[in-house]
């Protein structure tokens, strides 16, 4: 740690992680809103625990064991100290979700018409339909695994739940051994088992009355029939989190991707780093911490004591994600918020190829309070477009993944995107693409893409050995006038239709020559060799990124020294480098106003006198995912604007290639600074930092109005929007370019 270092407080990024997760918890103890909005809520809780798990713990445990003692980071903490305090903040947050779930949510799900009943509440109907969906249903589907002091321990999937059986032998002449048996839940298998309704009910005369039992319970119950000869005797569910934190071997060039393949393989045996339990049976949960290496040892490898801090019991069902299904019954739909419209830019119309429209001046999409629809297009209309010679794109994400703030899952199967790619190079086209197999927990998805789009004429550069491209630009080239005209679309976000509905995202299409040539420029370095080279108006990472931030942060520094006004506005995912910080810290001292809204991790103390008394940092968290990063210096009053695909951390800064575009256009300028003005005005959503690393949610004071800028967003759609109503979302290649009329 240098000495300019030791001079500033930091806070650990690890625990400012933990933070974030406690105030999306905090959503979900919201009483005002809807219970299944509060459900969602607190199932993401658990999804992003698994990741920080699997990725961050894992990573602290390895250094612990590498170099204890040490500081990880300038907050001065030593693994040691970190994963203790993680561990008690993650326990103390996961007992009040829980206590939410039992107290809050369930309860008020039954009193609206819908129950969770647990095995000492069926019905004698119940048990005996239970009783025959068990053998018809589940029982055929199931595989136990015997669980052997003498052999190696089954395989078990990270995330996934399952149960564990203490037997005892019916007759103990024959077997007087206890034996240890895992059954993992088929992911086949529905976890919501509906109860039929043996008697037609109604609540409060108007709803009709639901059911259901988890799978879970149902198997507990009958896992007799599993057993022949044993009873059980004790039994418990539980899932495990794995060590996630694997790197590919970037020097096998001539076999990447069997390289990725063979991380996701050990990636699905590795070290366990966490379980999750539920009450039940002491013996199976020492046994299985045992098993999983979550205990300590003497010399001799006898068991000393369970390691509480990676062991987390929980009073309710484990990965309460999988009851967001709930939200399709319709008798429910007064539980949840109702779905905001997505609207369509007024910017586009059907009859207009997009190229005419980005020939009379750069647009601007605001995800997903506008449609996603034209950025399909943008690729769509290229593929089937006689005059497009070619087309270029970096791929991090393309579909399938779940909308959250956690871990992505689903089909990967219908990204129009990619589908739009492959029918570009079927139509003869020279398209490229720049795929990403480093996209953490996607890479078997993109390795998937890969091979597609190569199948189909593509061609595929796997990104760069020791850089992840994390970029998002597409570049389009179309003959025009006996030119070539160049098309650029540039986002905060990914290429992901999915994602486009639940993510906040900025993104530009521009034609303007100079953005073009710097496009056309990043490209070749991405798939051929290249020195650096100067570009014009666009910046990258690793190579001049942070050096231009900092260059923008030290200027308006100067500005405020020289008794001008000077301001910064940022929003952004995380910060977390330290090169970037002490240059706010800098800032603040030579008077400039800087206002830093951060999503997540955030290791900046604001508020400190002498230090960063001119900072101010909010979180906001609310019905869509905060993902833009947009970046304001003020200049002296000649505003510059930009957006980026990078936040301000170090990973983003050093080791991915990342793009910073200016926004040019003074209108759409304006309207990007107004925006990120309403994000400091939010009163009802928003979460401020003190200088104690306290988060604190802000209420409207007495006589204030209430003020919450997503919804602010939404009317601004609502207001520009072209008039033809709500984007449909549905996507589909286009064979034939639209007739201009």
């Amino acid at each position: 740690m240098s000495g300019s270092e030791k001079e500033f407080p930091y806070i650990n990024r690890d625990l400012s992680w933990v933070d974030f997760n406690e105030r999306v918890m905090k959503e979900g103890l919201r009483k005002e809103m809807p219970l299944l909005e509060r459900l969602r809520f607190l199932s993401i809780v658990s999804t992003n625990f698994d990741e920080f798990f699997m990725v961050r713990v894992a990573t602290l445990k390895r250094l612990q064991k590498a170099e204890p003692g040490k500081a990880v980071d300038p907050s001065g903490m030593t693994p040691e100290q970190l994963l203790k305090e993680i561990s008690e903040k993650a326990h103390s947050i996961i007992k009040r979700q829980y206590e939410c779930l039992r107290n809050e949510i369930f309860p008020g799900l039954a009193k609206n018409g819908l129950s969770l009943l647990r095995p000492d509440s069926w019905s004698v109907p119940q048990l005996d339909f239970l009783d025959s969906f068990f053998l018809g249903q589940i029982y055929p589907v199931l595989t136990p695994l015997r669980l052997e002091d003498d052999k190696p321990m089954p395989f078990i999937k990270s995330s996934s739940l399952n149960i564990a059986f203490l037997l005892e032998a019916e007759n103990p002449d024959t077997a007087a051994e206890e034996l240890k048996v895992i059954v993992p839940l088929p992911g086949v298998l529905d976890r919501l088992v509906w109860l039929p309704n043996f008697e037609t009910e109604q609540v409060n005369g108007e709803k009709e009355k639901f059911q259901l039992a988890l799978l879970e319970d149902v198997i507990i119950t009958w896992g007799t029939y599993l057993f022949p000869g044993y009873r059980v005797k004790e039994s418990m569910s539980f899932k495990i989190n794995r060590d996630a934190d694997f790197s590919v071997d970037e020097q096998r060039d001539d076999d990447y991707v069997d390289a990725m393949v063979e991380v996701l393989e050990g990636r699905g045996k590795s070290d366990c780093i966490r379980m999750v339990y539920s009450p039940g049976s002491d013996f199976l949960r020492d046994e299985l911490a045992r098993r999983f290496s979550l205990v300590n040892q003497n010399e001799a490898g006898e068991t000393i004591s369970l390691v509480n801090d990676f062991l987390y019991e929980v009073d309710g069902p484990i990965n309460p994600v999988d009851f967001m299904e709930l939200t399709s019954v319709a008798s429910l739909e007064d539980l949840i918020e109702k779905p905001w419209k997505i609207y369509k830019s007024e910017e586009f119309n059907e009859e207009t190829p997009i190229w005419d429209r980005i020939s009379q001046g750069d647009v601007m999409l605001h995800l997903p309070y506008q449609s996603f629809d034209p950025v399909v297009r943008f690729f769509q209309e290229a593929a089937a477009d006689p005059q497009v010679v070619s087309i270029r794109t970096a791929l991090y994400r393309t579909g399938g993944a779940i909308p959250g703030i956690g871990l992505h899952s689903g089909s990967s199967a219908f990204s129009p995107v990619v589908r739009a790619l492959e029918q570009a190079a079927l139509n003869g086209k020279h398209v490229t693409a720049v795929v990403e197999l480093k996209a953490r927990f996607d890479e078997e998805r993109n390795i998937s893409w890969a091979n597609r789009l190569e199948k189909a004429g593509v061609i595929v550069v796997y990104g760069l050995s020791h850089l992840k491209v994390h970029s998002k630009i597409s570049l389009v080239l179309r003959r025009e006038n006996d030119r070539i005209k160049r098309y650029v679309h540039l986002s905060t976000g990914n290429y992901n239709d999915r994602t486009a509905k639940y993510y906040e995202d900025i993104c530009l299409f521009t034609c303007r020559d100079d953005i073009a040539y710097d496009a056309g420029l990043i490209f070749n370095m991405l798939t051929g060799y290249s020195a650096v080279q100067t570009m014009m108006r666009l910046t990258i990472a690793p190579t001049g990124l942070k050096r231009r931030f900092l260059e923008l942060i030290e200027r308006e520094a100067n500005r405020a020294r020289h008794k001008y006004p000077a301001r910064i506005m940022a929003k952004m995912n995380s910060l977390t480098d330290v090169d970037v910080i002490n240059a706010l810290y800098a800032a603040s001292q030579a008077g400039v106003k800087i206002s830093l809204c951060i999503r997540g991790i955030c290791t900046l103390v604001p508020g400190v006198p002498g230090v960063s008394e001119n900072i101010r940092v909010i979180s906001v968290i609310d019905h869509y995912l905060e993902h833009s990063r947009i970046y304001y210096f003020s200049n002296g009053g000649a505003d510059e604007l930009y957006c980026a695909s990078a936040d301000w951390m170090t990973r983003n800064l050093k080791r991915r290639v990342e793009i910073l575009f200016p926004v040019q256009d003074e209108k759409l300028r304006a309207e990007l600074i107004d925006v990120l003005n309403d994000y400091f005005r939010d009163n009802c959503n928003a979460s401020v930092l003190d200088n104690s690393g306290a988060w604190t949610l802000l209420s409207p004071a007495a006589g204030e109005k209430p003020f919450r800028v997503q919804k602010e967003m939404l009317s601004r759609a609502a207001s520009t929007s072209d008039k033809g109503g709500p984007a449909k979302m549905d996507y589909t290649v286009r064979r034939s370019p639209p007739q201009v009329i």
